[in-house]
């Protein structure tokens, strides 16, 4: 079973796509691989060699646009591919300090100080 990418963004709300997305490799997550069985691990080692390994203390999160999830069911043998745009916000700031970090510029027009935004 497959969907075509036009289905998919057509059936999105808020839909996210750039070029930007696709200049740097995903971040790979690998789902139920635990398993001791000889083809199992075969397969999660294809899977980490498809994509470069990435260093935790010296990754820019900047640069991880994408997370590639490859889950794998033991029972049924099957394995599902889910594949996520990731956008890194600022957190525990406030709303208008979180736009304009977001180089969102919000109505100011209201206001009588840019100290009233912050």
């Amino acid at each position: 079973q497959y969907s075509l990418i036009k289905d998919v963004v057509s059936s999105l709300k808020r839909h996210r796509m750039h070029e930007q997305q696709f200049t740097h490799h995903p971040l790979l997550v690998l789902s139920n691989f635990g398993s001791q069985q000889i083809q199992v691990k075969l397969m999660a080692t294809m899977f980490q060699n498809m994509f470069p390994s990435i260093n935790v203390h010296r990754v820019n999160l900047n640069n991880i646009k994408r997370c590639l999830l490859i889950s794998y069911e033991a029972e049924t043998q099957l394995l599902s591919f889910r594949h996520y745009s990731v956008k890194v916000v600022p957190v525990g700031v406030s709303k208008g300090l979180k736009k304009l970090l977001q180089e969102k510029f919000p109505d100011l027009s209201r206001l009588e100080d840019i100290s009233e935004l912050l």
